[in-house]
């Protein structure tokens, strides 16, 4: 499935909420997508897994999420981070 195709619910299935979910919860579910466990790789969501742990204050993510980066194109990592920013939005 195409990223642009994902609800924009983002990753129900994790069962992680924005509000209590881990730098090291959120680093798990960026490794699944960029290794395909699980699901289907995806490097944009990974790249907003990745993203998210960083904010959560999971240094590691840091070299994933630049990882990420260097295979993404321009418009890729907006929608990464747009998705990152909306998957904080549901808190709310």
């Amino acid at each position: 499935m195409a990223y642009s195709d994902m609800n924009m619910d983002i990753a129900p299935e994790t069962g992680l909420s924005s509000e209590t979910a881990s730098g090291e919860e959120l680093y798990r579910v960026g490794l699944a997508y960029s290794e395909g466990v699980d699901c289907e790789q995806d490097i944009v969501a990974a790249h907003k897994w990745f993203n998210l742990a960083v904010l959560k204050g999971y240094d590691d993510a840091k070299i994933c999420r630049e990882e990420m980066a260097d295979l993404l194109e321009k418009e890729d990592i907006k929608a990464a981070l747009q998705a990152a920013r909306a998957w904080l939005q549901l808190a709310n």
